[in-house]
């Protein structure tokens, strides 16, 4: 799945706001969040969710680690050039 932290903090956004218009439209108080609060916790939702991406995914920097991706890549396909 490809989803991206925009859409993941769109909808938590989201989440917040229809939770606190059902609060404040029952009569219940509603939900004590500033807006700093807000954005810190997107914001750590944000870094969680990198953090995890660039853990798991496989990044080569050097070039023998480019090379031995694509030699993977070709082997795959079938297309070692040994």
């Amino acid at each position: 799945m490809n989803i991206s932290a925009g859409t993941i903090a769109r909808t938590v956004v989201l989440a917040l706001a229809l939770t606190n218009q059902v609060l404040v439209s029952t009569g219940h108080g509603a939900i004590p969040f500033e807006s700093d609060e807000v954005e810190e916790f997107v914001t750590l939702v944000f870094t969680i969710v990198a953090s995890v991406v660039a853990g798991w995914k496989n990044n080569s920097f050097t070039k023998n680690a480019i090379e031995a991706d694509q030699y993977l890549k070709d082997l795959k396909k079938g297309e070692s050039n040994d």
